[in-house]
Parts: C-alpha cells; structure tokens; sequence
C-alpha cells in the first residue's frame, strides 16, 4: 500500500515503522540500515512532538492542539515527513509538501 507514494514526484523514501520504532516495511533509494535509522528518527520525534503540544495544550489551555496530526523537518535540499507511524524522505525541488502530507494522511489512516 505505501509503495504507491513512491509514484509522487520527490518521494524518495517511504518506510511504516512499529509503535517502538522498529521498521516494518520501507522502499525507495536508501539501504535497509538507513530506512531503520529513519524509523527511528521518525519515531523519536513523533515522540518529543508529541509532548510539546501535549505541554502546550495543558499550559495554554486551548483546544485542538493534541494530538498532533503531522510533522516535517524541512533541511536545505530535503525534507522528512510524518503522519502516524510513516515517514518519507522527499526532495525539496521535485515534490510538492502539501500533496506529500495529504497522501501521508490518507495512507496512515488504512
């Protein structure tokens, strides 16, 4: 199923990683020792996001903060995207971030 958002333009990278951060399955241009590492970091961070708008919410006391739906952290050529429990790699030049998230919710909700 996630091997189809390989078809949109940048998408370099799609890995489904486990509640612990543990790869499940993942396809593109990087080896199996890099897609567990961006498992990792993918989940690592879903984690501290998870509790900075936790934070945030508890502290401000406004609504719809939590949970977080996405994120991305976005470098000079590449950015890495994250809805649930996928994540992709993408190329800045080629591929468009809203359709990339849209795709990444759609897919994360199966």
């Amino acid at each position: 199923m996630i091997r189809q958002l390989l078809a949109l333009d940048g998408v370099l990278v799609i890995c489904h990683f486990r509640d612990d951060g543990a790869l499940v399955e993942g396809y593109g241009m990087l080896g199996e020792d890099m897609m567990e590492r961006l498992a990792k970091f993918a989940h690592d961070y879903k984690r501290m996001v998870q509790g900075n708008t936790d934070q945030f919410s508890m502290f401000t006391g406004l609504p719809g903060w939590a949970p977080p739906r996405g994120w991305n952290v976005r470098g000079a050529q590449c950015t890495v995207c994250s809805v649930g429990n996928l994540v992709c790699f993408i190329d800045n030049a080629e591929a468009s971030l809203n359709e990339v998230m849209r795709e990444l919710t759609c897919a994360s909700q199966y």
